[in-house]
């Protein structure tokens, strides 16, 4: 891609995943262009960021986004991405001042230049001018930086048509899956309490353990796939059988139920669940919410999901694990069609046993943080 300073004379097409177009396309044809369309392809404005679009035949392969500043070596993640999506140039832009900005962009043309992939644009943009790396002709790229306005690029207006969404900045899209409060917050604190007093009722009453998690497990097997439709249905938990399945999903043959038949659909239902449950049994919804939006192209979402995880349970390992693939810019291709199915879980796991439970057990005597009624 050839960036216009100013006049345009080519144009960039990325692709981006959506759930209202398949395939949705924005044409770049300027700086101004660029600057407007990557707050949707990372779903919020950046701020002191670096930004690096892989493209292939002027589509987007890759979108990725790192904080700045970062560690030296911090892009080398990069150079097998570029090999695995067939990548041959990538655009860069940096948002902020040109101490923090401009060793990023350095770093990431020299892996350019160690990959043979064409740097196509590489722009800083801070306080409303932006500057580019890559034009040092002084009549259309002065010293003091281009102004420039969104308003005037008909991006946003395209973006939005093909159903892409730009929140004003990271703090909002981590709103998004915050837990809940006021009186919705209460009810589902009841709600758990009163799942965890029928969970520790049956287990103190039972004569026989292994009966009796053969028999929980079974049920909370059959919540999962029953959550599932619901929501693929349309409906909505209510609090009783949200409850219930937060404390069954401590258990890790029952979250690899769900894990096993993920689909990008099931977002939704784990959205609502890392936003209703009481925060301890939050990390396994909030992990498969991590792993839906993965799948789904939503890696933003995913990875604020598994911060909120860690968060609560930095040992969580499945929620370390598919951070570990987000870092590393791994493709959730990886995982397709390598899960294996319920069946196979059963086999590789065995019958249920009572050690099964003490996941859920050793939760149910913590106490979550109380919070206020808005």
């Amino acid at each position: 891609m050839t960036t216009n300073h100013p006049a345009p004379t080519s144009s960039l097409t990325t692709t981006t995943s959506s759930t209202f177009d398949p395939e949705p396309c924005l044409t770049l044809t300027t700086p101004t262009d660029i600057l407007a369309a990557v707050p949707y392809l990372v779903g919020f404005h950046p701020k002191s960021s670096l930004i690096v679009i892989g493209l292939d035949r002027r589509r987007a392969k890759v979108v990725a986004r790192w904080s700045l500043p970062f560690p030296p070596g911090t892009l080398t993640a990069l150079e097998p991405v570029f090999d695995r999506e067939g990548v041959t140039e990538i655009v860069l832009v940096g948002y902020g001042p040109g101490e923090l900005v401009t060793p990023a962009v350095d770093e990431a043309r020299l892996l350019a230049a160690k990959t043979e992939v064409h740097v196509g644009e590489a722009l800083r943009a801070h306080e409303g001018r932006y500057w580019s790396y890559i034009c040092d002709l002084p009549t259309c790229c002065p010293a003091e930086g281009t102004p420039y306005d969104l308003s005037t690029s008909q991006i946003a207006a395209e973006a939005t048509v093909r159903g892409l969404v730009a929140l004003p900045d990271r703090e909002s899209l981590e709103r998004t899956i915050a837990p809940i409060t006021g009186p919705v917050r209460m009810a589902m604190r009841r709600a758990t309490a009163d799942a965890i007093t029928g969970f520790q009722a049956g287990l103190t009453a039972t004569p026989n353990l292994d009966t009796f998690a053969t028999q929980y497990v079974s049920e909370s097997l059959a919540r999962v796939r029953s959550a599932l439709r619901t929501h693929e249905e349309g409906g909505r938990l209510d609090d009783e059988d949200a409850a219930e399945l937060g404390l069954a999903l401590a258990i890790t043959r029952v979250r690899d139920e769900a894990w096993t038949l993920m689909q990008d659909s099931h977002a939704l239902l784990w959205k609502d669940l890392t936003r209703r449950l009481e925060p301890r049994f939050t990390p396994p919804a909030a992990s498969l919410l991590a792993m839906a939006a993965w799948r789904a192209g939503n890696s933003v979402q995913a990875t604020i999901a598994l911060e909120r995880a860690l968060t609560i349970d930095p040992g969580y390992s499945m929620a370390n694990l598919l951070m570990h693939a987000l870092q590393n810019l791994l493709s959730p291709t990886i995982l397709r069609n390598r899960l294996p199915t319920p069946a196979e879980l059963d086999a590789a796991m065995g019958p249920p046993h009572p050690s099964w439970l003490l996941p859920l057990v050793n939760l149910l005597d913590d106490e979550d943080p109380q919070t206020a009624p808005d």
